[in-house]
């Protein structure tokens, strides 16, 4: 018998510390959805460490995906999606970086990304990382970005429907119910 998909809310945040397992478990929720796949991926490849992660992560998720690279303004991308489809925004910690090194405005470049958000049509898992467990930076553009990431965290749980916690493999709900 074959399994029902999954029904998610608009938009659903994991979050995670680093290799908590978080961007597969989110993968999981868009495979369970059953619907077309696409990826917005944030990150750049500016070494070969990075370039192996992402050749792993594509490898982790398969073919049957879209795959849009997006590393500093997302509207474009969100806007383009239609209600039949699921998208994976991989991950906000990345795209926030990315802003942070452009020497971008931090809450203008968060507005812009939360309104693209409300008003994407697909259904969305936004990944993003958990930085406030850990010590606090010994400079300023490291406390600048843990604030900021704090920030966009909030503002990202507040907007969704489903929040999961990934520690160790293992997912917490934090908001919502898993389907």
């Amino acid at each position: 018998m074959k399994a029902l998909p999954v029904s998610l809310p608009d938009i659903t945040l994991v979050l995670g510390g680093a290799a908590s397992g978080k961007s597969g478990f989110a993968e999981s929720l868009c495979f369970q959805a059953g619907k077309p796949k696409t990826y917005i991926a944030t990150a750049q490849a500016f070494d070969d460490e990075m370039r192996d992660k992402i050749k792993t992560h594509r490898l982790q998720r398969g073919e049957n995906w879209l795959t849009i690279e997006a590393h500093l303004d997302l509207g474009p991308a969100l806007s383009e999606r239609t209600p039949d489809e699921i998208v994976l925004l991989d991950c906000a910690t990345l795209w926030l970086s990315n802003v942070l090194l452009a020497d971008q405005d931090l809450d203008t470049a968060m507005t812009a990304l939360m309104t693209a958000l409300t008003a994407c049509h697909a259904q969305i898992v936004v990944v993003s990382n958990e930085v406030g467990n850990g010590i606090v930076p010994d400079n300023a553009l490291s406390r600048q970005f843990r604030n900021a990431q704090g920030r966009l965290n909030q503002r990202l749980a507040a907007q969704a429907g489903l929040v999961v916690q990934v520690i160790a493999g293992l997912p917490q709900v934090l908001k919502g119910t898993l389907p």
